[in-house]
């Protein structure tokens, strides 16, 4: 900030300071007569300082004044206009309103920053307001296994579905749930471009969520082996730094984990552990349990604001039978739509008095 302050110093000076002392030289070599012919051109410096404080921000600085003096009458005779600022000149300066606050702040001026009296975001129209539910993997790619061998594609629909109604009975009838078909990778594919072309405001893949195989321990459940981890729960909640609107990725993020924190859920803070290997993440958010995930395709290649939720482990024996249970569905769901609802309709986030 500082040589942008110096900047502004050096272009009022020169424009002003210097200026009025040329005259006073050229007064007293010439003499009367001569220094008499200066005296309009002292007007209009006088005149061009009075209205300049009173000027807009785009008009109203030292580069103005520099304009006004170049077009000041010279021996007494009138100008027949005031050059104004080029179009290119205004659309430079219209692109870098930095400048403007730092010739202000170097003439002592007070600059409202637009946040200080604009609300966050704007409100959105929950009618019209389109949340795509994307039900995590599919009935051909089922995700983790849970430690009672219930595929995670199970909860992952079930959860999504109840979403769905929560939303669509809160007023956002437009809420869609996508449900994809195929294997892997290609199946990724397949839903970034149906939550494209379905024109989302907004992007929720619904998982649970598990543990990498180094972590697994043996155990049967009826008369069958499986596999358990009872050492971490909790949700999770993750976003692409590579969006193509992160910081609104992020900001929703934010809020479904504070619901969700609300609801009385403790997040996972298991991905910021070395023993995660590839699975690790960084925490960006530790009040509400956002974490980054840059590489994952639905994250970043979907072309509005998109959030994955983990809704629990389903791998650690006593959670998972909490996420069996409808009365647990209808939690994260009330948590959802309430992120949903605070997001769509933000309340007014103004700065103290100045």
């Amino acid at each position: 900030m500082l040589p942008c302050l110096h900047e502004a110093r050096t272009e009022n000076h020169s424009g002003g300071k210097q200026g009025l002392l040329s005259s006073g030289r050229k007064f007293a070599k010439a003499g009367f007569a001569a220094g008499f012919a200066v005296w309009p051109r002292r007007r209009t410096i006088i005149a061009a300082m009075a209205a300049s404080v009173f000027l807009p921000i785009e008009v109203s600085d030292a580069g103005w004044l520099s304009d006004i003096l170049k077009n000041s009458p010279k021996h007494g005779k009138s100008p027949t206009h005031v050059t104004s600022r080029k179009p290119a000149t205004l659309a430079k300066r219209a692109a870098s309103p930095k400048s403007h606050t730092a010739k202000l702040a170097a003439l002592g001026l007070a600059v409202l920053k637009p946040s200080a009296s604009k609300p966050v975001a704007a409100k959105c129209d929950p009618s019209k307001f389109r949340v795509v539910l994307d039900v995590g993997h599919t009935a051909d790619s089922e995700g983790a296994t849970s430690a009672r061998n219930v595929a995670e594609f199970v909860f992952n629909l079930r959860l999504a579905q109840r979403i769905e109604e929560k939303l669509k009975a809160d007023g956002f009838p437009e809420t869609k749930l996508l449900v994809t078909e195929g294997k892997g990778r290609p199946s990724l594919v397949k839903r970034v471009i149906a939550a494209n072309e379905l024109h989302a405001d907004l992007f929720l893949s619904i998982h649970h969520d598990s543990v990498p195989n180094s972590l697994l321990e043996n155990w049967e459940f009826e008369g069958k082996k499986s596999h358990f981890s009872d050492r971490f729960s909790g949700y999770s909640v993750f976003v692409s730094r590579n969006n193509p609107d992160f910081k609104t990725s992020l900001a929703f993020a934010k809020l479904v984990g504070k619901e969700m924190t609300a609801q009385g859920l403790q997040y996972a803070q298991q991905y910021t552990q070395a023993i995660m290997g590839r699975y690790q993440h960084p925490l960006l958010n530790k009040e509400t349990g956002v974490y980054g995930y840059d590489q994952l395709v639905v994250l970043r290649s979907t072309r509005m604001p998109a959030v994955l939720l983990e809704a629990g482990s389903i791998i650690n024996r006593d959670e998972e039978l909490k996420m069996d249970l409808p009365e647990r569905r209808d939690i994260i769901s009330n948590a959802v739509a309430t992120a949903v609802k605070e997001f769509c309709d933000p309340q007014p986030v103004f700065l103290g008095p100045l």
